[in-house]
């Protein structure tokens, strides 16, 4: 799997992104990507902020994992091998360039609204 680029990602693969952000917020409390902490009633919607939330939080813990890997992996660690820690670590990179990528996409969607006449 490659992406488009060397610091992008195309509008169908942000597209995509975005439609699971969405489903993310519209499962139930039950559901694995719901945040840790928040008890709600399946009947209650996720707004987008808290769907951003859980999702900047997902990104941050994975390169802190990756990070810690990375650490043991050179301090000697024998549980720890390379190709684990390259996954993990690619993986990361990955998420971040995603979460470059909408948060990108954010702001030029408040640019244009705020340079729209009313």
């Amino acid at each position: 799997m490659s992406i488009g680029g060397i610091g992008g990602i195309d509008n169908s693969r942000i597209q995509a992104m975005m439609e699971q952000l969405k489903a993310a917020a519209t499962k139930p409390a039950a559901a694995p990507a719901a945040p840790v902490g928040v008890s709600e009633t399946p009947s209650t919607k996720v707004n987008f902020s808290d769907a951003l939330k859980s999702s900047l939080e997902q990104v941050s813990s994975s390169q802190n994992a990756a990070e810690d890997m990375g650490k043991r992996f050179a301090m000697g660690d024998e549980s720890v091998n390379l190709s684990d820690t390259m996954i993990a670590m690619q993986k990361a990179n990955i998420g971040f360039q995603a979460t470059v990528q909408v948060r990108n996409k954010m702001v030029s969607a408040y640019h244009e609204i705020m340079n729209m006449q009313v």
